[in-house]
């Protein structure tokens, strides 16, 4: 209840893989939904970036109509992670423009793009 109603009083927060899941989902809602948040694992020796919630789209399977926005900026924190900022920075504000500017949407945020439709106007804003 604490996160969704007061979010900005956690800094950290450590948990089991499946809460982790749970807490993933819930953040995720609060800031547009899943097709938007990257995310990283961190171990000692080695690091996975992937989309930063556990949203298995079932329902839109097949449809072309998934948001690509978490995989790329998951890939952004990849790039950053191996010490290429240059090419992060370049990529991550393709999608912000693509987002921001030119308003561009795949059907989970309210738009009528289909995910290779988005994708195309993130690689036209790049």
């Amino acid at each position: 209840m604490q996160l969704v109603s007061r979010p900005q009083q956690f800094d950290v927060m450590v948990m089991p893989n499946l809460y982790g899941s749970i807490v993933s989902n819930i953040g995720a809602g609060l800031i547009g939904g899943p097709g938007i948040v990257p995310g990283a694992n961190y171990g000692r020796e080695f690091a996975i970036f992937e989309p930063g919630s556990r949203h298995v789209a079932k329902d839109i399977q097949g449809r072309n109509t998934a948001n690509p926005s978490s995989l790329i900026l998951s890939s952004v924190m990849m790039l950053r992670h191996l010490q290429l900022p240059e090419h992060a920075d370049r990529i991550e504000r393709a999608v912000h423009k693509t987002l921001g500017t030119d308003g561009a949407r795949t059907p989970d945020l309210g738009g009528t793009l289909s995910t290779t439709d988005f994708t195309r106007a993130v690689i036209g804003n790049l």
